[in-house]
Formats: C-alpha cells, sequence, structure tokens
C-alpha cells in the first residue's frame, strides 16, 4: 500500500509515551501521593523539577521549572526525589512488552519510543488495535497508563501521543493526516521551538496551513537547512524510519542572545538554565555522561569550548551545575561579550539494549 501523501510503500508506526512517568511511579508506590500533586526532583534553591504529576500540571508546574517557581505556583506542592534506577526498572518491563510486537523499536527516553509494526506479528486487525493491546499490557504489568499515537511516519505518530492524554490514543490516517495537519498551532510541531515559533509568528505563520503555504526556497532562505524539514512535515512528509540502534552520542542545550552578554551573574545564570535542559534531558533518556562541554560565541562570531572528562558518568544535577560553572569561569576575564553559550553533557553511559522476534494491516 503506498503513503497517500507520497510514493514510500506506507509504514504503521506507533508513538508510545508514558503519562507523567516518574511521576506516576511515585504514585504508585506511595498510596499517600495519589490524586496530590507531586513533583519528582529537590526543592533546593538550585534545584529543578524533573517531572510533575497532572494535578500538579493543573497548576503551571512543568518539567525544567525552578523548584522555587513550582512552590510559588503551588504551595501544596510535594517532592519526591527521584529513583533513577526504579525509573530504568519500569522502563525495562515496558521495553519487554513492546519487543512482542515488534524489533523495530527506536527508544526516545525512558518514558517514551517508537515502534514500527508494519510487520503484523500478533495478526491484529490493525495498528490501532496493537497500540491498545499494548497500552492494556502496559497497564496490566505495571500499573501504569500510557499514551498512543498511530500513524504511518514518525512526525504525525508523535503528534497523535499528545492528543488524547492522558491514557488514550490517537490514529491519523493519510486520509486525514493534511486537514489535521493543516489546524495545528505551529507551536505544537515536533522540531519547531519557541525562538522558531517567534521567527515564523513574524512571517505570519500561526499554523500548518500557514507553513504549507511557504515556498521551499522561502522557508530554506529563512531558515536554512532546516527549511526543506518545515516544508516536508507541513504536507506530512516524514521519511525517517524506526532505528532500533540509534545511539544519543551528546545531548546539549544552547541559547543566542538577543543582546550580547557581559554581567557575570547573568552568564552563570545563562549556564545554569543551559545545564538544566541538559538534565532533564539526561533523566528522561537515563543516559549520564563523563564529559561536560561548555561553548561560548562571542560578539565578533569567535567559538571556544572548553570540557572536562571525569572518571564516573555524572549522576547528579548539582555536579553537572558545578562543572559547567567551573568550565565557564576559565573564559573570564571575557575577551568579548558574549552572543551564545551552551552546556553539553556527551561520553554517555551504554544505553539498555532492545530485544528481537516476525503477516500486514491497517492503521484502523
Amino acid at each position: 500500500m503506498k503513503d497517500a501523501m507520497g510514493d514510500a510503500p506506507m509504514r504503521k508506526i506507533i508513538h508510545v509515551d508514558m503519562d507523567a512517568f516518574f511521576a506516576s511511579v511515585e504514585q504508585r508506590d506511595d498510596p499517600a501521593l495519589k490524586g496530590r500533586p507531586v513533583a519528582v526532583g529537590h526543592a533546593s534553591p538550585r534545584g529543578v523539577v524533573a517531572a510533575a504529576s497532572y494535578e500538579a500540571r493543573r497548576f503551571g508546574v512543568r518539567s525544567a521549572m525552578p523548584s522555587s517557581t513550582a512552590l510559588r505556583k503551588c504551595p501544596e506542592l510535594l517532592f519526591v526525589r527521584p529513583r533513577f534506577d526504579v525509573y530504568r526498572d519500569v522502563s525495562r518491563q515496558i521495553r519487554n512488552i513492546f519487543a512482542g510486537y515488534t524489533d523495530l523499536i527506536e527508544p526516545l527516553s525512558l518514558d517514551e519510543a517508537y515502534l514500527d509494526v508494519t510487520a503484523n506479528w500478533r495478526g491484529l486487525p490493525s495498528a490501532t488495535a496493537t497500540a491498545e493491546e499494548i497500552r492494556a499490557n502496559i497497564r496490566a504489568e505495571t500499573g501504569l497508563t500510557a499514551s498512543a499515537g498511530i500513524s504511518f511516519n514518525k512526525f504525525l505518530a508523535k503528534l497523535g501521543s499528545d492528543q488524547n492524554k492522558p491514557d488514550g490514543q490517537f490514529v491519523i490516517t493519510p486520509a486525514r493526516a493534511e486537514a489535521f495537519i493543516a489546524a495545528l498551532d505551529i507551536g505544537r510541531f515536533h522540531g519547531v521551538g519557541p525562538r522558531t515559533v517567534a521567527r515564523m509568528h513574524a512571517l505570519g505563520i500561526f499554523t500548518g496551513a500557514d507553513l504549507r503555504g511557504q515556498s521551499l526556497a522561502l522557508l530554506q532562505e529563512q531558515f536554512g537547512k532546516s527549511g526543506a524539514w518545515y516544508h516536508g512535515i507541513a504536507r506530512g512528509r516524514d521519511d525517517r524510519p524506526v532505528s532500533p540502534d540509534r545511539v544519543r552520542k551528546s545531548s546539549g542545550s544552547e541559547t543566542t542572545f538577543a543582546a550580547d552578554l557581559v554581567d557575570p551573574l547573568a552568564i552563570f545564570d545563562a549556564t545554569a538554565r543551559q545545564a538544566d535542559e541538559v538534565w532533564e534531558w539526561c533523566c528522561k533518556a537515563g543516559l549520564y555522561g563523563r564529559t561536560v562541554t561548555v561553548k561560548v560565541k562571542y560578539a565578533d562570531f569567535r567559538l571556544v569550548t572548553r570540557s572536562r572528562t571525569l572518571s564516573a558518568a555524572i549522576e547528579d544535577h548539582a555536579a553537572l551545575l558545578r562543572v559547567s560553572r567551573e568550565l565557564m569561569s576559565q573564559l573570564f576575564p571575557l575577551r568579548k561579550p558574549i552572543r551564545l553559550l551552551g552546556v553539553t553533557m556527551s561520553n554517555f553511559n551504554e544505553p539498555p539494549s532492545a530485544e528481537p522476534r516476525q503477516l500486514t494491516f491497517a492503521l484502523e
């Protein structure tokens, strides 16, 4: 069967995303936390929320938010120290469930993964039925809920998993894809971050329909190499395969500032924000590196980096902050104002491997 929005044979892809994973594990294991606003993280002044329960999210508490901000938004918030060994064990349980349906599993983090179920191992009537069965098995074996998106490519499957959260699923067939994308707010497009959203708004691009109305030449002119990606996804095109052996080699975060930085306090605050974002990804992925790199681009566009490799992986948020700041301090006194600053962690410990196993069926 051909993809209705292209020429390639149609894949059946499921994106499974656990619901408030870390916080849900804590609520499962401690009945006193059920139904209460919970944040996984540390309530210290430099603490960051690693995950928030749905009860906490109603107050505006989000992952990567400073703990002090979260407490202002929700004074009743209960902080629970993270237990990453437990989260990894539950994640392995979930991966074992996936392995009963396909060997094409691409984990994105401890709590989400793409599955290519085009080869129908279980002989189920549709990819939608497969997603339902997977979610039911996750609930039965772990006591946790998952949401799923089902579509013919990764971009749309990931969008679908957000549609009916928590504990729901959503299918985007080729016949529905064009209308679904056209009505979508540009901020919901995977791969379009806040700064790009602002730039698109300035160009009059607010929805998928607006994006589809732009020429490839204009998008490449405005967004460089990303322009072709934006042009494709506005038309529902995403040819990326599900890659079971995909290995992430690093996690980084960087910001180009609207005004160049010269004040040391502002520079160290910016360093901490980048480190916070890196730490959030590492916690979700369950990957921790030995090497920390700080990157700075000066106002004259000269680029410099400073790195440190430790004897063991960093598994503590405070340690990442400390090393990042120490590396940044090596660049003082500044030779020029700073226009860009980034923090990266690399040299990861090896991620847990997925396991193998092989009929064709509809999305729904």
